[in-house]
């Protein structure tokens, strides 16, 4: 029969003072062992539509207490960034501790004892040689443990097993115990048995690897309120309404708002409170450790001098009796003759003066070496702000809050865990109107049938779907985007198929309506229109307004209608009445100013000629077109008389070169010879008379050009 082994775990420590040494953490893993495990209930639940929630437990402790919070892995950083501790009956926060991110092996190698691999007892038993331990078999033994050894034993005939043995070094010597006859084995050593006992703690809580655990220990007098609060990802709340309508009676709406409870955590009767809004949320890895690089510095080495040997001195003088002559300085140091005697003192001044100094930095305490005196004696300049903060009460109740805004339900609510839940948020009567709303993008023939819905409550409306119910029946869905107090929005539901619109667009024009001329440029003024028509037909037994919406364009003006029925930052709409069986024709009629800008002395002979035929140029715009038409006129009839003899020289190149050709090809003494002579000689006068002629028109067009350019640039007409 197999006999239970119990390996004692608990170990108590009862210390005199307190100090840095082992001894004193043991008493202080004591005290944290001590302190009673206290359940912090969830108390209240503020989910955002950016996608977080805001949780808050509030509870009660006595004492010293821990409290330990179970949290999925991906939350932990969301923690590190959020979470506010807060004793409020005057104790002060121990210490909030939460495992590491490192893999559960390696945390549990971090121990003394390694339970990584499910070690045996004699494994485990291996792993402490060296300690004292007291072995009760069935007296109790006290010793060393030395190792433990497998011997074979022989069992009935022909068969043998190995047996464990535990080898103790005792007070009576070496002695070796079977562990199957030990009853019990207890590790003399504290902070063995401590490391023991976490190193279970830590595997226990590594079943769940999905999961850290968050250990917030409080410590105080009495009993006391706590309250721990922080930020998680939650998924986005929704909404969702009813809309009723009757011809008899009002409208009505309704609201629910749809959450899901996605922890592992039921709620039970929490204050819950939702908020619209989208408030800047991000994630940090802080769970993450985070290590930075250093640079190596490789160590400097000296190389070794030789010994040296000295001879003996010349006469006969030993450096001792050298020394006695020479006086010595206040620190009882012998000067060399070679040595200033101010050096050595001025260095005894300078040690002297940073002496207070490092006096000032011993005593103070906080510093790198021992600084815990430094930071308990002395108080923060910040803990009377913080005593301020933990008593200041939110002055919000269920409205706007900044650029968000909050539902509170009014009764606590309870959802369990992994389930969703519907909320009533609204339900009340509004105001608004039927209208039918007519889009030739969405529809070119039919209008949509619509409601002008006006936020009479006093609610910020989410954004959401609206499923509408028209004279008790089901009449469509709809969707409405966010809606303050006081403010409209239209919703379509269904396609009006009593209603007919035909768009109608007229034929486009432009009209010249203003032309003057600055510094050489023509600026023609004209003015684009454009029509287009809507046939209303209402084929339906009552009265309908009709919302037609039209393309808003910021570069054209609205100038028939005077003014739309309301404007969006894309479109106009003009609410057109029908009576029943009636038709009726909406034209909106639409104007844009145009600008051309034309540089006079560039512009063609037809440009010019057009706004000089035109009635809608000004008597002084045409006077001072004509003048720069004849200033033109007169510089290109010189361009033309230059051209002309440009060509006559280029007519005379050619035929001097035709003439030499054939001078080449006859004898000198002929009369064809002479002729080609005496016809160079006339072509030359020519060339002469024809670069003259030129260089004149060049300098007269040169003018010519001043002139218009100078008439251009002072002319201001218009």
């Amino acid at each position: 029969m197999k006999r239970l082994i119990v390996f004692c775990l608990a170990a108590s420590v009862v210390m005199a003072r307190v100090d840095s040494s082992p001894a004193a953490e043991l008493k202080a893993e004591a005290a944290d062992r001590s302190a009673a495990s206290t359940a912090l209930p969830l108390s209240e639940v503020i989910l955002y539509s950016s996608g977080v929630g805001y949780f808050q437990r509030d509870g009660e402790v006595n004492g010293r207490a821990k409290i330990d919070l179970r949290f999925k892995v991906d939350d932990i950083n969301d923690l590190l960034k959020s979470m506010v501790v807060q004793d409020l009956g005057g104790g002060r926060i121990a210490s909030v501790a939460y495992g590491s991110r490192d893999p559960l092996t390696k945390t549990l190698r971090s121990f003394g004892i390694d339970l990584t691999e499910n070690p045996g007892m004699g494994q485990l038993l291996n792993q402490v040689r060296g300690e004292a331990v007291e072995v009760l078999r069935p007296g109790p033994v006290v010793g060393t443990i030395l190792g433990v050894e497998r011997k074979v034993q022989p069992v009935g005939e022909n068969k043998q097993v190995e047996v464990e043995y535990l080898n103790l070094l005792t007070d009576e010597g070496l002695q070796s115990f079977p562990l199957s006859e030990i009853r019990r084995i207890k590790l003399i050593n504290d902070r063995l048995n401590a490391e023991l006992r976490q190193a279970l703690a830590v595997l226990a809580l590594g079943h769940d690897t999905q999961k850290k655990t968050v250990a917030i220990t409080f410590d105080g007098e009495g009993k006391r309120k706590v309250s721990v609060s922080y930020i998680a990802q939650t998924p986005v709340w929704k909404t969702s309404y009813r809309l009723v309508l009757d011809d008899r009676e009002a409208p009505y709406l309704q609201g629910w708002a749809i959450i899901e409870n996605t922890t592992d955590e039921d709620w039970n009767e929490v204050r819950l409170s939702l908020v619209s809004g989208r408030p800047i949320s991000f994630v940090m890895d802080l769970y993450q450790p985070l290590y930075t690089t250093r640079p190596i510095v490789e160590p400097e080495l000296y190389l070794s001098l030789r010994p040296q040997v000295y001879g003996e001195g010349m006469d006969g003088r030993r450096l001792s009796e050298v020394a006695a002559d020479k006086p010595q300085n206040a620190d009882g140091l012998r000067a060399f003759a070679s040595a200033e005697p101010e050096s050595l003192g001025r260095r005894k001044l300078d040690l002297s003066a940073a002496a207070p100094q490092a006096a000032a930095i011993r005593t103070r305490g906080g510093g790198l070496g021992g600084g815990g005196g430094g930071v308990a004696g002395m108080a923060s300049p910040d803990s009377s702000k913080a005593m301020y903060f933990q008593n200041v009460s939110s002055g919000a109740d269920g409205a706007q809050t900044g650029e968000l805004f909050q539902y509170t339900i009014k009764n606590p609510v309870s959802v369990a865990r992994q389930q969703s839940a519907m909320l009533p948020i609204v339900s009340q009567k509004v105001a608004g109107e039927k209208v039918s709303i007519y889009n030739q993008s969405v529809h070119a023939k039919r209008p949509l049938n619509g409601f002008r819905l006006k936020n009479t409550t006093p609610l910020h409306l989410m954004q959401g779907p609206v499923t509408v119910f028209d004279s008790g029946a089901y009449a469509g869905d709809a969707r409405i985007e966010d809606l303050a107090p006081a403010q409209e929005r239209l919703v379509s539901y269904a396609i009006d198929l009593k209603t007919e619109v035909e768009p109608q667009i007229g034929p486009g024009r432009q009209e010249l309506v203003k032309v003057q001329i600055k510094m050489g440029t023509l600026i023609a003024s004209r003015k684009a229109t454009e029509e287009r028509t809507f046939n209303i037909k209402n084929r339906d037994q009552k009265k309908k307004t009709i919302l037609i919406e039209h393309p808003f364009r910021s570069d054209w003006t609205l100038i028939e209608p005077k003014e739309s029925s309301e404007r969006t930052r894309d479109l106009y709409r003009f609410a057109v009445s029908v009576d029943a069986g009636k038709e009726a024709k909406l034209v909106v009629r639409e104007e844009k100013q145009l600008r051309e800008d034309i540089q006079i002395i560039n512009a063609g002979s037809n440009a010019l000629g057009y706004y000089l035929s035109s009635q809608k140029v000004g008597q002084g715009v045409k006077e001072a077109l004509q003048k720069v038409v004849s200033l033109r006129d007169r510089v290109n009839q010189t361009i033309a008389e230059r051209t002309r003899r440009e060509q006559r020289i280029n007519e005379i190149s050619q035929e001097q070169a035709r003439i030499r050709e054939n001078m080449a090809k006859i004898i000198q003494s002929s009369e064809l010879y002479s002729r080609y002579v005496k016809k160079l000689d006339e072509q030359e006068t020519e060339l002469e008379k024809l670069r003259q002629e030129i260089e004149s028109l060049k300098s007269r067009e040169s003018d010519q050009q001043k002139e218009v350019n100078n008439f251009l640039l002072n002319l201001d007409v218009g």
